[in-house]
């Protein structure tokens, strides 16, 4: 498999990447998937119940596990906005993907985060939403192949990464 068979969206939470996944794998006639829906699914728990009951570290560890676990083809995977903590899930997804980095400012992703206390974030208790997005902007730029703006509407974002994946493949 060529990384060019998937294509993994990484990105804050409230960048997009799965209402962007979903229209980028139909347009693409790709299968989608969440691995924050999977972790759900796996666990029979929310994201932030996992969170409560267990802590941030230990929701690290079932989205890196999600993550190694994939073996997919032609297929748009959305992680969750803390997978580039983990170099592991980073490097399996740099195997089988072209990673594509969902990229808005600080001040966009604070409009669009509502539910930043049941969301599920990986963050420090006393870490603020600011002090995660610089945090975690140099990793998303560390793994990224692609970068695309993510304050467009979804359908243009979904359309501009057809074109890059398309244009990079020689199709």
């Amino acid at each position: 498999m060529t990384a060019a068979d998937n294509i993994s969206l990484i990105g804050m939470p409230g960048a997009g990447k799965s209402t962007t996944g979903r229209l980028l794998a139909t347009a693409l006639n790709f299968e989608f998937i969440d691995t924050d829906h999977l972790i759900c699914h796996q666990h029979q728990r929310s994201l932030q119940n996992i969170v409560n009951e267990d802590g941030y570290m230990k929701l690290c560890q079932l989205e890196e596990q999600v993550i190694l676990d994939l073996s997919t083809e032609h297929t748009v995977i959305a992680t969750g906005g803390s997978a580039v903590y983990s170099a592991a899930a980073m490097q399996h997804l740099s195997e089988i993907s072209k990673i594509v980095y969902l990229s808005a400012p600080y001040d966009v992703i604070a409009k669009r985060i509502k539910n930043l206390d049941t969301r599920g974030l990986v963050k420090q208790a006393n870490q603020s939403l600011y002090d995660l997005y610089t945090e975690r902007t140099a990793l998303y730029e560390k793994y990224a192949d692609i970068t695309v703006d993510a304050t467009l509407p979804a359908q243009a974002v979904a359309e501009m990464i057809k074109s890059e994946v398309t244009s990079a493949k020689g199709v």
